[in-house]
């Protein structure tokens, strides 16, 4: 993957916050931060500033930091007292981390749905694969992004374990940026269908069915390390730290 990207969070463009209280300022700005890190805008090693995104943002510089101090929690930020912050560079063994913990909460999950689930939630989720299909369609990486994350989501509320997908949400910073990278038109696709399978088992009521999608969905991730990492080699490091 070959292209100029920034360098610094100088060249990001970043929206002027509105000062609401819900969601809160800080919330306002980890969103937006976030966001930028996953779609690669805001690429690993680019140097962040606390008073770059607060002049750019019209914030405070008080909301910056505790979005800082978030996005560095979830392994997003590198934050060194002495040498500033940049975005992280990707852990290969967190991304592996993130997918086992991903797979061991979601197949109990899905076995879960399989007979739990009411008329209303498996219409929840068609309509969630309807809009896969129109994203696919159009090529729109971000918007399917968010539209896998909603439906391994619903499929946790609707099965009435919605709390498991907050412990998935705390581990899988670098699992999401590995996702958006590898999101081509063949990929969104090979992920649509995976989608369709895991919804078919857990329709017919087929726990052996619903858990081996969800593994095979998950446990793709390792080729696409390898190819990532093959034209991306210098956005990982080794280990967790």
């Amino acid at each position: 993957m070959n292209r100029d990207l920034p360098q610094t969070d100088e060249e990001i463009a970043l929206p002027v916050i509105r000062q609401l209280t819900q969601p809160t300022v800080a919330d306002q700005v980890f969103d937006q931060l976030r966001q930028r890190i996953l779609s690669l805008e805001l690429p690993p090693q680019t140097r962040m500033s606390e008073a770059e995104v607060s002049r750019k943002m019209g914030v405070s510089r008080q909301p910056v930091r505790e979005a800082f101090k978030r996005l560095a929690k979830l392994g997003f930020l590198h934050i060194r007292p002495q040498s500033g912050t940049t975005v992280s560079l990707i852990s290969e063994e967190a991304v592996l981390r993130a997918r086992f913990i991903r797979t061991a909460l979601e197949a109990k999950t899905c076995r879960t749905a399989c007979g739990a689930l009411s008329a209303e939630g498996l219409t929840v989720l068609s309509d969630l694969i309807e809009q896969q299909k129109a994203a696919v369609a159009v090529n729109d990486r971000d918007r399917f992004h968010a539209l896998d994350d909603q439906f391994h989501q619903q499929i946790c509320v609707q099965a009435g374990v919605g709390y498991v997908w907050d412990l998935i949400q705390e581990s899988k910073a670098h699992l999401d940026r590995i996702r958006m990278l590898s999101l081509s038109v063949s990929s969104q696709h090979l992920a649509l269908n995976e989608h369709v399978e895991m919804l078919n088992a857990i329709r017919a009521n087929d726990p052996d069915a619903a858990e081996d999608a969800l593994d095979r969905h998950l446990g793709r991730i390792q080729n696409v390390i390898r190819a990532i990492k093959a034209e991306n080699h210098d956005w990982f490091r080794e280990g967790m730290g």
